[in-house]
């Protein structure tokens, strides 16, 4: 079992013992977070971040435990990712990008972030096809209250944003959905779909493969 097996598993054991959600019960769990070791004071990683530690150590001169005790000594790490992100910004030789992205990487190693998790605590996860369908008529079945339902069915959806938007939004019984519907030159449409303000990594599982079910389902008619 890996170190985030375990630390997930540890996550759901505690939110079984106190009726806690996901995010909550794991924020609870970052104990000694600031630096987590083995034996023989190896850095244990709670989860793995989007980057290798080659590509992170070329495109910044440092491997990511080098930014982990970097950051974890500046006082102000306590403060979340925007002023880790801005003191990487402003007091090393990092851009704007990768400043970000060695923030992502720190939260997700000492367990302050997991895969698929944004800032606020909540979880995100995407689908995208390429199928041939009209992007008129499907953009305008969302923004209909019964072929949406058609659409979905069984699920209680809500458009949320305006006709004129050109990614709408739609919220559902977990989350809400963007979708980015593209037009391409050869007739076919690229679809994009985002779920976001889901409450666990589990949810995003599920989602995902109901997501894909869904595409198939429309490239299919």
């Amino acid at each position: 079992m890996t170190s985030q097996e375990t630390f997930k598993k540890r996550i759901r054991a505690r939110m079984a013992k106190t009726g806690e959600r996901y995010g909550a019960a794991r924020r609870a769990l970052i104990v000694d977070a600031d630096r987590p070791t083995g034996p023989a004071g190896e850095r244990v990683w709670a989860s793995e971040p989007e980057h290798t530690d080659e590509v992170i150590r070329t495109n910044t001169g440092r491997g990511w435990n080098e930014w982990c005790d970097l950051i974890d000594a500046w006082p102000g790490h306590v403060d979340g990712h925007p002023a880790v992100a801005a003191w990487l910004l402003s007091d090393t030789d990092l851009n704007g990008w990768w400043s970000h992205a060695v923030t992502v990487g720190w939260e997700r190693i000492t367990g302050r972030r997991v895969a698929n998790q944004r800032a606020d605590g909540t979880f995100e996860g995407s689908k995208s096809k390429t199928v041939t369908v009209d992007v008129v008529m499907l953009r305008n079945a969302l923004f209909d209250d019964e072929d949406r339902a058609d659409l979905f069915p069984g699920l209680a959806t809500e458009m949320r944003s305006k006709p004129s938007t050109k990614v709408p939004r739609v919220a559902f019984p977990e989350g809400s959905v963007l979708f980015d519907l593209v037009q391409l030159d050869d007739g076919r449409a690229r679809i994009t779909i985002s779920h976001g303000k889901l409450d666990s990594p589990e949810a995003v599982d599920e989602w995902k493969d109901y997501w894909a079910e869904w595409l198939e389902a429309i490239a299919a008619q």
